[in-house]
């Protein structure tokens, strides 16, 4: 299949890596989102490009965090997510990968948090 722009917008509440304290659960809760909101979405079979950008409530920012979490880990866990999904059907699955641009951004409304992110197949495969 010849896929021009994937693009989705996972509602959720991002989370980087696995917790030890609070909701435990989180993290794979957010897994789980990002699977169930991509598995009918086309896939990726080639290099591609990403942006994405991450949505996080404002208690993600605590005062010895003033900046949030960090970007690459929460990469980290949305990259594999895909892998089970858009990605699966790419030699290397993320590592398709070959440009990304990434950021994150506080939201205030915990009802808005989530990602939004664009994949975009390379012409040069």
């Amino acid at each position: 299949m010849n896929v021009e722009l994937i693009e989705g917008k996972i509602v959720g509440i991002p989370y980087a890596k696995t917790k030890t304290l609070g909701d435990t659960s989180a993290p794979k809760k957010w897994t789980d989102a990002v699977i169930k909101q991509t598995e009918n979405l086309p896939k990726i079979e080639k290099s591609c490009s990403m942006k994405i950008t991450f949505f996080l409530p404002s208690d993600k920012y605590p005062s010895d965090y003033p900046y949030g979490p960090d970007l690459d880990n929460l990469l980290k866990r949305f990259l594999d997510a895909l892998n089970k999904t858009i990605l699966r059907e790419a030699p290397g699955k993320d590592s398709c990968i070959v440009k990304l641009e990434a950021e994150k951004k506080m939201e205030k409304e915990k009802e808005k948090c989530g990602a939004e992110f664009e994949l975009i197949p390379l012409a040069n495969d």
